[in-house]
């Protein structure tokens, strides 16, 4: 695995334009990003906090037709908003070398969110969504091994249905994924 992503710093798009070129999943991303709200003032207050750091960088792997991108990524956007970290999104299919040496569970799993200083070393990286709706990827994946197996397509169908279930219909899964960001940078 990469320790660096020195030559992808200053290759990806903004968010703006990601936004902007999204051709699958526009009005739902768009719907998050608007949806957004800071329900912990400890944590918009850590974010705000990180303003006066100009050695960090955010790269987000990311595509539009993934619902991991459209709901976690406006959470990471808006994070790194608030945190005054230069943010971009490298496309998955233009950096697969780079997707390839960061799998989850064996898959090109996105979003992968890095966190790295201004030469590029990695200093944390989550992602593809809260260690909470991830739980249910990680079981099943355990009990779940063959890909090939008759039944694997309609096991997978009722994991994903208790991930949705997780996410649940509102924002509040916003605040596991601001956790979990905020447990990163404070180490780095």
């Amino acid at each position: 695995m990469s320790l660096t992503i020195a030559h992808k710093l200053d290759h990806g798009i903004a968010p703006l334009k990601f936004k902007d070129e999204m051709t699958k999943n526009k009005d739902a991303f768009a719907s998050w990003y608007d949806k957004f709200e800071w329900n912990d003032s400890g944590l918009h207050e850590f974010f705000e906090s990180l303003n006066n750091r100009d050695d960090l960088r955010c790269l987000i792997l990311a595509a539009d037709w993934c619902g991991d991108v459209v709901r976690n990524v406006p959470v990471v956007l808006r994070a790194m908003e608030a945190a005054g970290i230069p943010t971009q999104i490298l496309i998955m299919e233009q950096n697969l070398d780079l997707m390839d040496e960061h799998l989850t569970l064996g898959g090109r799993s996105i979003p992968v969110v890095f966190f790295a200083d201004t030469g590029g070393v990695i200093l944390g990286k989550w992602g593809p969504r809260s260690k909470y709706v991830q739980e249910v990827m990680v079981a099943f994946k355990q009990e779940n091994p063959d890909r090939e197996a008759p039944d694997y397509q309609d096991k997978i169908a009722v994991a994903r249905q208790e991930m949705m279930r997780r996410y649940g219909e509102d924002t509040a899964y916003q605040a596991l994924i601001l956790e979990e960001l905020r447990d990163i940078l404070s180490r780095v």
